[in-house]
Parts: C-alpha cells; structure tokens; sequence
C-alpha cells in the first residue's frame, strides 16, 4: 500500500510510520519539517504547509491517507478536497472530547457530540477542542463520504508521549518514597499504547474500514490504583501511595489532569470520564497489550530523556512535599 501520513514525526504520527513500515507499505510524509526532521531518512518527504501550502501534494496518488494533525476544520477541508480524488480511503484522529459531555458513562459513537456557538473560531482551547474536532470530521466526511475512518481515542500514551499526562506516574512511582495520589483507590482510568493504536490505524487504511470508531483501553477495565501498583512492581521501587480526597485537592489549588494526571475530579459530570463504549473498534481489530508491557516501554524511554528535563504534567517534587506534609497534618 502506498499510505500517506499528514504529519508523522510527533507520537501518533512516528508510531504510524514504523507501524507502516513493519507491515511493508510505502510511506510518504507530509509536513513542515519543523518537528523531528531527521527521522525516517529512508522515506518519502513533501514539505508544505496545511494553512495555505498543499501544492507538494498535487498531480500525486496514494492508496491511503491518515491525518493525524488535523485540528481546525478549515484546514482538515483543504486537504481532503484536495486528496479526495487521490486516495481511496482518509483516516481522521479525532477524539473523545468529541462528545459534548462525561456526565454518560458507556457513551458509544452515537452519543451527543460538542457543538460551540461560533463555527468560525479556530483557536485551539479546552473549550474548542472537542467541537473542533467534531467540525473537522464532518469535513473529512463531506470531502469523501463513505471512505472516511473516524477514530476518536482518549488518552494516547507510551514512548514519545510529549504530554507528560501518562509517564509522570511510572516516573514518579520509580523513584520512590511517599507518593500523593488522588483517592479512591479504584478511580477508572482509560488509555491506550501509541504502538497498538497506530498498528491498528494503518490495518484500518490497508481494509478501507469506514465508519466511526471510539478507541480507548486497556483490555480489562483500569483503576489509577491499579496502574500505580503495576508501576511499583516494574520498577520494584519502595514507593508508598498516600490517597488522598478531592476537597483537599482543591482546597489547594492542584490543578486536575495537568498536575495530577489521569484525575479529572469526583464529581457527576465527569461519571462517565474514562467509561466509554469501544466495542466498535475492538470487534474491527483493536487490541491492546498488556499495561505492564506500556508501563515498561514507557519508563525506560523517559530515563533516556536528558537530564533537567522540563515535565509538562504532574507535580513538581516541592509542591508534591508541601501537599504531603499538610495532608498529614491535617489527619491528625
């Protein structure tokens, strides 16, 4: 197959490359060359841009296309009018924050979807995010109804992860010591290795799979307690989980997702958060690994990130002590 990727040099996209690559297909990027240029020496590069650039892409024909970077309708339009006649099938990651709310746990892909109030708006918020996205699959399907593949994950994680929103925790448990955690214990968690998403992405172009698919795990339903044990046990480290209740949480100040990843709070809006519906995407393929094999692969890729690191999520080691020292304070 020959397969087109929009991007293909940040998490997603340099997974679905050697994902690609593995199964035997010719690769073909399209990008800025801003991020990672010297990947994939071996493959294909056009250069452009996606707001006001696709010339490269003209008078060419592919088999397939994924379009891992789409993020503003306008632009995910420009390059699906464009390819509409030189592919046969268009692959969109979207996501689901695509659905207008968590308050529905088991949501599956024909809940209610985000909407906001200006279409015309293209910049990138939590608020505009999710209708975003949504505005961006209607133009890929408008583009090529009937050959478009919908995918809305939830938390990609595993090597390479530039969030920090995973990785902060098999870190933080392998070093050690009293570790906050936001409790209860069995508080679900949802997400899925880079690697079997994207093997399963480029099974979905070489089938021509439509349709639109929710893609979240693991196999077997997750708590953030569960995790963190696996993590202690890879690791083998002493670390002591101190559980904490969400009023002290925001009492403080700490802010969910970003500081404390994974946790998004306790309350009945977000009951269906991290509970959606995959049967969809599991009966086409999708298959997770076990979380001890991501737990692994994505601890021994952060201890080779260079040393003075700047984390993008989760709680600074000083701000983590201060919090454990006035949550014991407050116990006794």
């Amino acid at each position: 197959m020959k397969l087109l990727i929009l991007g293909g040099t940040v998490f997603l996209g340099r997974h679905l490359v050697t994902a690609a690559q593995v199964r035997g297909h010719e690769v073909t990027l399209f990008n800025r060359g801003q991020h990672n240029p010297e990947l994939f020496p071996a493959v294909e590069k056009l250069r452009g841009d996606r707001d006001g650039d696709l010339s490269a892409l003209a008078g060419r024909r592919w088999d397939a296309v994924i379009d891992p970077s789409g993020y503003v309708p306008r632009l995910v339009a420009a390059s699906a009018a464009l390819l509409a006649d030189a592919v046969e099938h268009y692959t969109f990651v979207s996501s689901l924050s695509a659905y207008a709310n968590f308050a529905q746990p088991n949501q599956d892909e024909g809940a209610p979807l985000a909407t906001m109030d200006d279409p015309t708006v293209e910049a990138i918020t939590g608020e505009t995010y999710g209708p975003l996205k949504v505005l961006s699959e209607e133009a890929a399907q408008t583009a090529l109804p009937g050959r478009v593949a919908v995918i809305r994950p939830g938390l990609i994680v595993g090597p390479h992860d530039p969030t920090d929103r995973f990785t902060y925790w098999p870190v933080r448990v392998a070093t050690g010591g009293d570790i906050l955690a936001p409790a209860p214990a069995d508080y679900p968690v949802e997400f899925t290795d880079v690697r079997d998403l994207a093997e399963w992405m480029v099974r979905v172009a070489e089938e021509r799979i439509p349709g639109v698919f929710n893609a979240s795990g693991p196999a077997q339903a997750a708590t953030l307690g569960g995790l963190l044990k696996t993590s202690r046990q890879i690791s083998d480290s002493n670390a002591r989980f101190v559980w904490t209740d969400d009023s002290f949480l925001q009492e403080n100040g700490v802010q969910p997702w970003s500081q404390l990843p994974l946790w998004i709070g306790n309350g009945p809006e977000y009951a269906g958060f991290s509970r959606y519906d995959c049967s969809r995407a599991i009966a086409a393929g999708l298959t997770f690994r076990p979380v001890e094999e991501t737990v692994a692969a994505t601890l021994e890729w952060a201890q080779s990130r260079p040393a003075g690191y700047a984390w993008r999520a989760g709680l600074t080691p000083e701000r983590e002590t201060e919090l454990l020292a006035k949550w014991a304070m407050e116990r006794k």
